[in-house]
Formats: structure tokens, C-alpha cells, sequence
């Protein structure tokens, strides 16, 4: 299951020896509830290999402005703490596979 990454868990969470990956959403969104199942996938797949979390926009807004995100989904990967690669908008589960797989 993806972790629920809070503005208060993120520090805990966001391991910069860790290949990461974070979807922002929020309940109202539409594609955001598309891609949802993908991603909870993906946590599954790639349990103890990356960190694959969800940060809800609307609970958490320190997170959301640090990174900058002004659309939902976005999707951020980041390594070593620094965000390496990201995707707005819903994509396809191989889209979103194929960036966590070339960081790893």
C-alpha cells in the first residue's frame, strides 16, 4: 500500500538513500482517482526497492508548496532528496513504471 505522506511524516518518510516516488492528489480529482490504482500497484511491486507515497493537497499544503505543484496529479520521483523527474496528469501505469525503473 502507498504511504500516506503528511506534512508531519514527510522528513520520516523521504529517505535521500531511497529512490522515491510521490503522487499529489486530492479527493476531488478526477484523474487523480484514475491513476490511484496504479500507484498502489506500484507500491506493491516495488516494496523495499523505492518509497512510494501519496500526499493529499488539500491536508498537506507545506509539501505541496515546497515542490511547487500548481496541478493535480503530479507525480514527483525523486533520488538522493532531489526531484529527478516528475509527470502531470494522469499517465499509464508503464509511463509511470518506466521512470521509477530507470532510477533504480
Amino acid at each position: 500500500m502507498a504511504l500516506e505522506i503528511t506534512d508531519a511524516n514527510f522528513s520520516e518518510v523521504v529517505q535521500d538513500d531511497k529512490v522515491t516516488m510521490i503522487d499529489f492528489w486530492a479527493v476531488w480529482c478526477g484523474p487523480c482517482r484514475m491513476i490511484a490504482p496504479i500507484v498502489e500497484d506500484l507500491s506493491k511491486d516495488y516494496a523495499g526497492k523505492a518509497v512510494v507515497g501519496k500526499v493529499d493537497v488539500d491536508v498537506n499544503p507545506e509539501i505541496s508548496r515546497k515542490y511547487g505543484i500548481r496541478n493535480i496529479p503530479t507525480v514527483l520521483f525523486l533520488k538522493n532528496g532531489e526531484i529527478v523527474d516528475k509527470q502531470v496528469g494522469a499517465a499509464p501505469r508503464n509511463v509511470l513504471e518506466n521512470k521509477l525503473k530507470a532510477l533504480l
